[in-house]
């Protein structure tokens, strides 16, 4: 077991406490660890930069059961759209909801208070060093923890320290108007609006909802705004958040001397979507166990291989075939997309309802675009290099 620590010791300190953070947190504490959080705004869930999507068995895979104000909605389908096409899609078999991720982080912040972990807000990092075996925590006001271990769960902000450059700006707005649908996410795909991603409404009820909008080189703010007057009025805007996202794949090494990587900050955000509530959180877990392994069997070293290996064995192949489905996404202009989306069969789309996976889409992508005219399309725009794509593919 872990030995008696000081005062402001700590066997890990986790920078951020956003979902994955917490569940490190939560993995720790519940096995006897000193853990601490460090949140640098003033309450856990806020900002909510996320759409909140996710589906019911991710939270239960996550050891959630979200309590009833945490789900805003329920969602039964999604309309995908391009300039002048759009397909349905039913989602009802795929027990997908819309949950409020302030009240949502709250509640796995509570497990992990629960068992133990301290978790204080208003606690921005100011510099984290590695002196003599052990990390010193500095927070703004000069506050300085120690720990054994040092969580990096501060999100995208990271990977830019870092040096990464493949991000792309996003905003989202907090909508009430009369043409929100309560159970049904509308995607609209737009090659010069949208560059490289896509709008979104997400309803969080009947006439209310999050609208928003991501792109290569675009403003957020005016992108919105366009967006919503192109909706029509009468509309609201009571809340905006704007957050660079990564749409890039995961980065390697999620650890490096005792410093372990988890959530956005480890890339582990869809490269479709940038959703990452249970990619993310399942990296907190599975890090969380790990760490608590390392300490617990007395610094066994393969156990914090133990991290990435699971990781990467539940979604390493998922987030590669998403990555060569952006590649593709990122190529096609107005005109590819409508006739990509006019293509779709009846069929496709029933077999997608009823066998799809709302977490592992690569099966879905794979059926839109597995049709005589998306692959005689791609060939002509995209030469050898589809050849490639297409014979990755066909290990999905």
């Amino acid at each position: 077991m872990t030995l008696a620590l000081k005062a402001d010791h700590y066997d890990a300190i986790v920078g951020g406490g956003s979902v994955s953070g917490l569940l490190t947190a939560r993995e720790m504490s519940s096995r006897g660890l000193k853990v601490l959080v460090l949140e640098e705004d003033h309450e856990i869930g806020t900002p909510e930069h996320c759409g909140g999507v996710v589906s019911q068995k991710a939270l239960e895979s996550l050891g959630i059961i979200p309590r009833l104000k945490t789900v805003d909605n329920e969602i039964k389908s999604a309309i995908i759209r391009s300039r002048n096409s759009s397909f349905d899609i039913n989602s009802e078999n795929q027990r997908v909801i819309v949950i409020d991720r302030r009240s949502f982080d709250k509640e796995i912040a509570l497990q992990a208070q629960k068992n133990g972990a301290e978790i204080n807000t208003r606690s921005s990092i100011i510099s984290v060093s590695f002196e003599e075996n052990q990390f010193r925590v500095k927070i703004q006001g000069g506050k300085v923890f120690g720990s054994k271990f040092f969580v990096d769960a501060r999100g995208v902000g990271s990977l830019v320290n870092k040096g990464k450059r493949n991000i792309i700006p996003s905003g989202q707005f907090e909508v009430y108007a009369p043409w929100i649908t309560k159970d049904t996410i509308e995607v609209i795909f737009d090659s010069d609006l949208y560059p490289g991603f896509f709008a979104w409404i997400i309803p969080t009820g009947e006439g209310k909802g999050k609208v928003g909008i991501a792109g290569k080189n675009i403003n957020p703010n005016l992108s919105i705004e366009r967006f919503l007057e192109s909706r029509g009025k009468p509309y609201s805007i009571v809340r905006k958040i704007y957050a660079p996202i990564w749409i890039s794949g995961y980065v390697k090494p999620f650890f490096s001397a005792k410093t372990v990587i988890v959530g956005d900050a480890a890339g582990q955000t869809k490269p479709t979507t940038a959703g990452g509530i249970f990619t993310g959180g399942m990296g907190g877990i599975y890090a969380g166990r790990a760490i608590s392994k390392y300490i617990l069997d007395g610094d066994d070293s393969s156990a914090l291989d133990q991290y990435e290996n699971d990781w990467l064995t539940r979604f390493g192949s998922e987030f590669d075939k998403l990555l060569l489905f952006r590649r593709i996404l990122e190529r096609l202009d107005n005109r590819a997309l409508d006739k990509i989306f006019s293509d779709i069969s009846k069929n496709t789309l029933e077999k997608i309802s009823s066998t799809g996976d709302f977490d592992f889409h690569s099966f879905a992508l794979k059926r839109f675009m597995n049709t005589r005219m998306t692959i005689n399309l791609m060939h002509t725009l995209m030469g050898n290099e589809y050849r490639k794509i297409v014979k990755d593919l066909s290990k999905i």
